[in-house]
């Protein structure tokens, strides 16, 4: 049952989630106007702002670079692929979760790059989730039922 899900996927994924933290500047600025939303901040808040940001530039890039160089390990039913599956599980499907709860779509530019975009970046979220949030299933039946 190794190929429950396709190291192809998995890669797919993973390009994916380098391109959104190669894209994640873009996002913010162009989008978001983030970077003036932020120069209203005191200097210290600027900073933590930022460094959030970063940290979260660097997650998306490390579970991409994990998924390319890993697919095998990340499904193969050991407590450490595990451990990584549902850390990078949770992360996606607290994103989904947190992007559907907290974040008006509605105040996204209207252009038609930045609507169809929305829309690709948002399939892509639930792209992870699903695919982290099955590679974890698949590794705690492997463990704990087998």
């Amino acid at each position: 049952m190794i190929d429950f899900i396709p190291n192809w996927l998995i890669i797919l994924g993973g390009i994916g989630q380098i391109f959104t933290a190669l894209i994640y500047p873009y996002i913010r600025h162009r989008v978001f106007d983030w970077y003036t939303d932020v120069k209203k901040l005191k200097p210290l808040n600027q900073e933590i702002a930022k460094t959030y940001g970063r940290y979260i530039q660097g997650l998306n890039f490390s579970f991409g670079v994990i998924a390319i160089l890993l697919p095998n390990d990340l499904k193969n039913q050991t407590l450490l692929a595990l451990a990584i599956t549902g850390l990078i599980a949770m992360y996606w499907v607290g994103k989904v979760a947190t992007q559907i709860a907290y974040y008006p779509m509605y105040t996204i530019p209207q252009e038609p790059l930045f609507k169809i975009g929305s829309y690709c970046m948002n399939t892509l979220f639930v792209l992870f989730a699903t695919v982290y949030t099955l590679l974890f299933i698949y590794n705690l039946i492997g463990i704990y039922f087998n």
